[in-house]
């Protein structure tokens, strides 16, 4: 309990500025597991949902008496999220290494694919309604303004997430728009740490495409079909 209620309370002061360690290491396991992500490996979901609960109790500032004093609902609430669809994203992965493993190719989780045309329509649609939905919803619980950045941050982590899951090259496109609403969002909220994880991240997200696309290219000419999701190594 001693080392918990260290982590809950102790922080970091600059200045005039205070920013608490959970921040600091919730954010550096959610780099972890963008990390684990860009190589294709399992153990990223669970390392990212130890990230989630940590930076859960920042985003929720008036609740858990942070030093900035400010809800960001979406921001709290897209932990939430992201614990529930990286369950999705963990068994997914681990059944398609167990599966690798029978035919020799031990370690191989998906194969990166483009998104079709329907998915993405569905993706865009999805964006367009809990963006419509979730900003009179967290402007009524009273997240913090422009509730609508909120809105799209909380809807595109979920999306890019579910795409991660599903093997979609696609899922780092939309990281990057979440990471060009973010920064200025939690820089407003002087949310220091995240706002410079999510600029470090719209630099991390140029390379996690390239290298997904690139395996993508060379991974084709091995596949029986395009929508195949495990490949031998």
């Amino acid at each position: 309990m001693g080392v918990l209620n260290w982590l809950f309370d102790a922080q970091l002061t600059f200045g005039d500025q205070h920013i608490l360690w959970r921040e600091i290491i919730g954010n550096a396991f959610g780099l972890a597991s963008a990390f684990g992500g860009m190589r294709r490996r399992v153990w990223a979901w669970p390392v990212g949902i130890v990230g989630n609960v940590l930076l859960f109790t920042v985003f929720l500032g008036a609740v858990f008496d942070t030093p900035q004093k400010e809800n960001l609902l979406g921001q709290a609430g897209r932990q939430i999220m992201f614990i529930a669809v990286s369950i999705y994203g963990w068994y997914r992965w681990r059944t398609a290494e167990q599966a690798s493993s029978k035919t020799g190719a031990a370690g191989t989780t998906v194969v990166p694919r483009w998104a079709t045309w329907p998915e993405r329509l569905g993706l865009v649609a999805a964006g367009a309604v809990g963006v419509a939905v979730l900003t009179p919803l967290f402007t009524a619980l009273g997240s913090f303004d422009p509730v609508w950045a909120d809105a799209w941050i909380f809807t595109g982590s979920v999306l890019a997430t579910y795409g991660m899951a599903r093997g979609w090259v696609d899922f780092w496109l939309i990281w990057i728009a979440v990471d060009a609403v973010g920064v200025p969002l939690l820089l407003r909220a002087e949310l220091y740490p995240s706002a410079f994880l999510y600029l470090f991240y719209g630099g991390f997200c140029l390379v996690g495409f390239v290298v997904w696309l690139r395996s993508r290219e060379q991974l084709a000419g091995s596949l029986e079909s395009p929508d195949a999701e495990t490949v031998g190594a």
